[in-house]
């Protein structure tokens, strides 16, 4: 009797599924005795490689996805803006005058950033992957993109209360503050120390209210706004809160809409 993988090799044991004659080399131990590679799924060597990477994976945790995702996206649309004759800037990016007839700049303005600074982009998705990596897992992907989505429209809500009309904004840093006030909130609920991450908000506020060219009204429309989506998802984590969670994030989209509205007929956009 020889090996089916293997002919030139003798064999003596049999597969305890399929019956097959199996070499030393083929034989994959099981609950059920040995069995061949093709009913264990592979050979010893490759279930090991598999188990390998399977806990290398369980220890760095589960890839950001969505913020690696949102990264490739700004960087894609970065490489647009900076090809000669782009338009992609004055087409994306947030003028509050512009709101009533163009509102979609409210969010894609935290998808567009200073073509001429390439720093205003690599700080941004630095600080995007840093946040991600903490707070994607945590929340999840779906409640992560809304977070970072509510944000960014929180950011220009802020722009549109605080600075001038004709003021224009581009840059993630509104959700960058709101991903910020999350990671606070989050681990303030826990119980955690927050003291270097409040550190870390102050910081970079009193730096966006000093430094010319930055807009600090979008800095703190992002802050509060992913403060309250934190709140919101802290306190609705149970299984049985789904509903009241759906409900707390459309309310906080509608308050923010609700602010927007009337201050464009306070401005009489």
């Amino acid at each position: 009797m020889t090996c089916y993988r293997h002919p030139d090799r003798e064999a003596y044991v049999r597969c305890q599924r399929c019956e097959r004659f199996i070499c030393p080399e083929c034989q994959v131990e099981a609950s059920v005795g040995f069995l061949c590679p093709d009913d264990a799924g592979g050979t010893v060597t490759q279930l090991n490689r598999r188990r390998t990477r399977a806990a290398r994976i369980r220890q760095s945790g589960p890839r950001p996805v969505v913020s690696l995702s949102l990264i490739a996206v700004n960087v894609a649309i970065w490489l647009l803006q900076v090809m000669p004759g782009s338009y992609v800037t004055d087409l994306l990016a947030y003028v509050p005058q512009l709101t009533g007839i163009q509102p979609w700049r409210m969010l894609t303005a935290g998808f567009v950033h200073d073509p001429s600074n390439f720093l205003h982009l690599l700080l941004n998705m630095y600080s995007l992957y840093i946040f991600g990596q903490v707070l994607e897992p945590m929340l999840g992907r779906a409640r992560f993109l809304a977070l970072y989505l509510i944000s960014v429209f929180g950011g220009s809500v802020g722009v549109l209360l605080l600075a001038n009309p004709d003021n224009w904004v581009v840059g993630a840093s509104g959700a960058i503050f709101g991903l910020m006030a999350a990671y606070f909130v989050i681990l303030r609920q826990l119980g955690q120390n927050s003291g270097q991450m409040l550190g870390l908000i102050a910081i970079n506020l009193v730096f966006g209210f000093f430094s010319s060219g930055v807009s600090w009204e979008g800095h703190v429309g992002g802050l509060v706004t992913g403060g309250v989506v934190a709140l919101v998802l802290a306190n609705t984590r149970m299984l049985s809160q789904q509903s009241a969670q759906r409900l707390g994030l459309v309310g906080v989209v509608l308050a923010l809409v609700l602010l927007t509205v009337f201050r464009m007929q306070v401005l009489g956009l």
